[in-house]
């Protein structure tokens, strides 16, 4: 099957995985990493993009990068090849380092940056790479302790992580540490490394008919995200238009969004900013996080900041918006009009 170009979104998030061949070390030493990782840095300030979670393994590695211009491929070939080329060099072998293309997953950062942050971040642990969290506070080889403050990435998108916790760097830190801690008791999410559409069996309704007819596709390129999400980045990568543009055009903003969504759940504006105890209250700030983000691309530290609530909790907000969707059988349609 021949190979398709992988989706570029400008200024998208990517997941993004590789591995040895044959699953063999492609990390033997701390020179090795250190040299990847150098590597990194060096095409990340040429490219333009930015390196926002990243954990280094024996025979694999995660990154999450948020691209600029340039295509994810324009980062990644000079990295990969470059350290291809000085990994034989250094171990005295000839031949092939990594396994197939590198994997990449476009990812709704509004819904999933955090818990990719978290679960890229946490390999190291999982893995008995390290014993217990404290020492994973200060394990060099993934993104964990720079956000802790105890290594220094200059490429490392630190601040934009622990923007999203809170204004205050010893706050933010507290309150990233302790979701991290969430994290570990809670199951892997298989969802974190498959994602809604495999383009090259059809897109996202060619894949929806092939698992009817249980076909299980694997794919080098997915997308982590609703079916919304998948649509929209189909058409900003083919068409470079989106609905969400002409929503703004017709008259949409945050403003219409909660006029309509409280309108429709029967509650007045100013209780949004109230913990929402009741069924339509909850519904409402579920209904504005998911179609806020969604249909009219706001960004969640917009709507979060207008409905008082931090943006990691908007982030949930958007989750239990699409299964009040699912439960109740409402599209965006039902406010607009």
């Amino acid at each position: 099957m021949p190979r398709h170009g992988r989706l570029h979104i400008p200024g998208g998030c990517y997941h993004v995985m590789g591995r040895g061949l044959e699953r063999r070390r492609i990390f033997y030493a701390d020179a090795d990493k250190q040299d990847f990782l150098d590597r990194l840095g060096e095409t990340l300030a040429r490219n333009g993009s930015q390196c926002v979670a990243w954990s280094v393994m024996t025979n694999h590695y995660h990154l999450l990068i948020r691209v600029g211009d340039q295509p994810l491929a324009k980062l990644m070939a000079p990295l990969l090849g470059g350290y291809a080329g000085h990994y034989n060099r250094r171990h005295h072998r000839s031949g092939y380092v990594f396994q197939n293309r590198y994997k990449s997953i476009l990812c709704d950062a509004d819904a999933y940056l955090l818990e990719l942050v978290r679960y890229i971040h946490l390999n190291p642990l999982r893995a008995a790479m390290v014993k217990n969290l404290t020492d994973l506070d200060r394990y060099p080889w993934t993104g964990h302790s720079a956000l802790m403050g105890h290594r220094k990435q200059d490429w490392q998108s630190v601040s934009e992580v622990l923007g999203l916790f809170a204004r205050g760097l010893g706050t933010a830190r507290r309150r990233y540490r302790e979701f991290v801690v969430q994290g570990l008791e809670e199951r892997d999410s298989d969802e974190l490394l498959g994602g809604g559409l495999v383009r090259s069996y059809g897109g996202w309704e060619g894949l929806k008919r092939l698992r009817k007819e249980h076909v299980y596709c694997i794919g080098d390129e997915r997308i982590l995200g609703d079916s919304d999400f998948v649509e929209r980045a189909l058409a900003q990568d083919t068409l470079k238009v989106e609905q969400a543009t002409q929503r703004i055009q017709a008259g949409w903003d945050l403003d219409r969004l909660i006029r309509r969504v409280s309108q429709y759940c029967g509650i007045k504006e100013e209780q949004l900013t109230q913990k929402a105890r009741g069924n339509d209250l909850s519904l409402a700030k579920a209904l504005i996080c998911l179609w806020g983000s969604q249909e009219l691309k706001l960004s969640l530290r917009e709507i979060a900041h207008r409905l008082s609530i931090s943006q990691p909790a908007a982030s949930q907000w958007v989750n239990r918006g699409r299964k009040f969707c699912r439960e109740l059988g409402i599209e965006f349609e039902v406010i607009d009009s």
